[in-house]
């Protein structure tokens, strides 16, 4: 998988702006440079130095620049990097590109400088990972998170846990070298305790891809509820903007609206959709089945109803027809303007959260969206909660369970060393797949293929 090439990318977004930056990476990185630099001898500096000149095709000059040095092994990628500032022009960074390469440089693919220092050591698999993850975080704790694991993050605790698993494990063969004497090397007990604490972190760090996804991602909220509730007056007092038509004629939204609104630095992803009754015609009939579909799809569900209209009963048909196991419910009484607070009493099911407001008044808004924050989030995101937000973590993270209760079997029904040995060796490759102490190509090749390049 390591190459010997001096790879070469643009590092910042295409399109004309200020600067562009170009960074090339590999052995001959910093001599291909200074082979079309005018100015000092780049091959003669310092690292971490910065330097203007010119850059030539030839006699022909093609840009003013700046050219940042990074020698071996103080870099990204512990390899030469260049990193040189042109002007943003697309001819310009184009032109030095193939000039580049012309030298002897390779067009770098996506996130092969990442890979690199991966393979290289300066990080581990879950921290190259989380690179990506940084670079597409659009929220304040997609930011958090990401950069909790990029400084280490869970793999700092499940190492130290798998070191003292392959203590047990080395213990366990020493025991086969020495199976006609009957010895036992390795602590049983010790072990099931070892084995006990893994699952607990574990354990935790399975439940946490819930929010974590969701957090990466946006929490999909669907604002529902039947026609007129003031879905679409509500999400307007949400976004303090007028984005959805409202009107007093039932059924106007036909469609699903989708809007972003951060609370707190979490994006929450509101879907105003049509309202839940019988279709008066074929597009509404539409419109009811989106609404049914993106309610199914929803991390966290309003239901809106008029509580100037609806009675207690049809209020708790409707939550018993919405409420699906797992999603946080949050049932809002609206047009609270027109009623009296008291008149209102709702015994509601385990598990629905409750609010009163005017959307048309905008009153109690800020009281909602504090309600939202604290069903989806609460207290589960602090600055050293450790958060799993990657698909293939939690499916290593499962395997390594299924492996330990293997494990756990054969403390239970003893059973030889050589075949305890065997299930602890599996339950260490499923923890090494996370952080990159255990790899193959293919996987290397899906994770870093999604990277953009130039990272």
């Amino acid at each position: 998988m390591t190459s010997e090439h001096t790879i070469v990318a643009l590092s910042t977004p295409t399109g004309i702006g200020a600067i562009g930056v170009i960074r090339l990476s590999g052995k001959d990185a910093i001599q291909i440079a200074n082979s079309v630099f005018a100015g000092k001898d780049l091959t003669k500096q310092e690292s971490h130095t910065l330097h203007f000149g010119l850059i030539k095709d030839g006699d022909s000059v093609i840009d003013e620049v700046v050219v940042s040095l990074f020698v071996a092994p103080k870099s990204y990628t512990k390899e030469n990097v260049v990193e040189i500032s042109c002007h943003g022009s697309n001819f310009i960074i184009q032109q030095i590109i193939s000039l580049l390469i012309r030298k002897g440089a390779h067009a770098a693919k996506p996130g092969e400088f990442t890979l690199r220092a991966f393979l290289n050591g300066s990080l581990d698999l879950s921290q190259a990972e989380a690179v990506a993850d940084l670079i597409a975080s659009d929220s304040q704790a997609a930011h958090q998170v990401a950069m909790n694991q990029l400084r280490g993050g869970f793999s700092n605790e499940l190492n130290e846990l798998r070191e003292q698993l392959i203590h047990f494990a080395s213990m366990i063969e020493l025991e086969l070298d020495f199976a006609e004497e009957d010895v036992e090397f390795a602590n049983r007990d010790q072990l099931q305790a070892l084995i006990n604490r893994i699952k607990l972190v574990i354990g935790k760090l399975i439940r946490s891809f819930e929010l974590g996804n969701v957090i990466k991602q946006g929490i999909n909220t669907v604002i529902a509820g039947r026609p007129n509730a003031g879905k679409s007056t509500l999400l307007n007092a949400l976004l303090n903007e007028e984005r959805a038509i409202v009107s007093s004629i039932a059924g106007t939204t036909r469609d699903t609206i989708e809007e972003l609104l951060n609370i707190n630095g979490i994006n929450f992803r509101l879907i105003d959709t049509a309202g839940i009754r019988e279709a008066q015609d074929a597009i509404e009939v539409i419109g009811v089945e989106k609404t049914m579909e993106k309610i199914s799809q929803s991390a966290l569900l309003l239901y809106l109803f008029d509580a100037a209209e609806l009675s207690v009963p049809e209020i708790l048909s409707d939550i018993s027809r919405l409420q699906k196991p797992g999603v946080p419910f949050v049932a809002v009484a609206n047009k609270m303007d027109l009623v009296d607070q008291d008149s209102l009493s709702l015994a509601l099911p385990n598990g629905v959260q409750f609010i009163s407001i005017s959307a048309k008044e905008k009153s109690h808004i800020d009281d909602l969206k504090h309600l939202l924050y604290e069903v989806a989030v609460g207290d589960q995101l602090t600055e050293n909660h450790t958060m799993v937000t990657n698909i293939r973590h939690v499916e290593a993270l499962q395997r390594t369970q299924e492996a330990l209760l293997q494990v756990e079997l054969g403390l239970v029904n003893p059973v030889t060393s050589d075949f305890l040995a065997m299930d602890i060796k599996q339950a260490l490759h499923y923890l090494g797949e996370i952080t990159g102490q255990v790899t193959t190509d293919d996987l290397l090749e899906n994770i870093f293929s999604k990277f953009c390049i130039g990272k």
